[in-house]
């Protein structure tokens, strides 16, 4: 897994949509008071501090430190921590793990939902909401054209998975879940900043494309996917992305199954 390293100004300045957009998802989540609730992927902390509004308890993890130290900064009453979903571990279950635009970004599918599982009470509920199979399709090509005939190989440096429902399901069953709700929407994205928008994005999410290039191969890179993308996602002065997104809602079977551990690190 490419580790992530991420600008929290950009973040937080240009791309506050990611959040956003899953404050509606809180609605699935439907936290209730004295609920403890795990957010896997907290980032800056703004969805974690809306669980507690609620009422209910949140602990929120991320793998970026800089993210923690900005949602410490920004949330200092919640419990924050620089955490791996892929290894995080709890001596007292959740009833509730909430996660938003995290889990396209770790590819070992079956490892964090058995940590998800060990997190749960049985009975307790994942709620989550992730790229899904075709989520920004027209982008990843243009990179992948681009970077190519540079030379480079983009297929090995891509950070992202995207599954489709049946794939992801299927797992989260394999694991002890039962799948309640999964839903792939439409959800085409506004970029903010005008005509910088998409180097923005790019620069943000897709950076690891980028690892040993100097500073103007980049810019250069940058400029030519824009030209290719320009004709489809640039609308009225607007970038636009073209997301994909998988809503899910899964409950932990409780009596018996404790989950495959199979290539969980402890």
């Amino acid at each position: 897994m490419i580790e992530n390293n991420w600008n929290t100004s950009l973040y937080e300045g240009k791309h506050s949509f990611v959040w956003q957009y899953g404050e509606d998802l809180l609605q699935l989540l439907a936290p209730q008071p004295e609920e403890r609730i795990l957010d896997i992927g907290c980032g800056t902390g703004q969805l974690t501090a809306k669980i507690t509004d609620t009422g209910a308890m949140a602990v929120g993890i991320d793998a970026d430190a800089d993210m923690i130290a900005k949602a410490k900064s920004n949330y200092p009453q919640i419990q924050f921590s620089v955490t791996d979903a892929r290894e995080f571990h709890t001596e007292t279950p959740f009833d509730a793990v909430f996660s938003n635009a995290v889990l396209h970004w770790i590819p070992q599918a079956d490892v964090v939902i058995n940590r998800i599982y060990q997190a749960l009470k049985p009975g307790g509920r994942l709620v989550a909401e992730f790229g899904g199979k075709g989520n920004i399709s027209t982008i990843k090509q243009a990179i992948y054209t681009v970077l190519t005939a540079m030379g480079q190989s983009p297929e090995k440096l891509n950070p992202w998975y995207f599954p489709s429902i049946g794939e992801y399901t299927s797992v989260l069953e394999q694991q002890g879940f039962d799948v309640t709700y999964a839903h792939l929407l439409e959800r085409p994205t506004p970029l903010t900043d005008g005509d910088r928008g998409m180097e923005n994005w790019i620069r943000m999410f897709g950076d690891r494309f980028f690892v040993g290039m100097a500073p103007e191969q980049i810019s250069q890179a940058i400029q030519t996917i824009e030209n290719l993308l320009k004709p489809i996602l640039y609308q009225n002065g607007n970038w636009i992305a073209d997301y994909r997104r998988i809503r899910v809602v899964a409950v932990r079977r409780g009596g018996g199954k404790e989950g495959r551990s199979e290539g969980v690190r402890e």
